[in-house]
């Protein structure tokens, strides 16, 4: 049961992608960025669960910081044009 909801979360994060290469705006390619990286933490979540690892659980909450980080940062740049 669980494999099925890891190939459904597979394609949610194919259909992301194919946003990502074609969204017409900026926002568009970052929504889809962001949406990529939170689908990869679930999936990391769900590996976990299927293979008895529950340590995957850190492993995806750590994920998920760097993912939230790295948007934070993408927009930053784009809004000032740089970092600091």
């Amino acid at each position: 049961m669980f494999e099925v909801a890891a190939i459904i979360v597979i394609l949610a994060s194919l259909l992301a992608l194919y946003r990502a290469i074609t969204g017409p705006r900026f926002f568009d390619r970052v929504l889809a960025a962001n949406v990529i990286g939170t689908k990869a933490v679930v999936l990391i979540a769900l590996i976990g669960f299927i293979e008895g690892r529950p340590h995957f659980l850190d492993v995806a909450l750590v994920y998920a910081l760097i993912n939230f980080i790295a948007i934070l940062a993408i927009l930053r740049q784009r809004e000032s044009g740089g970092l600091g």
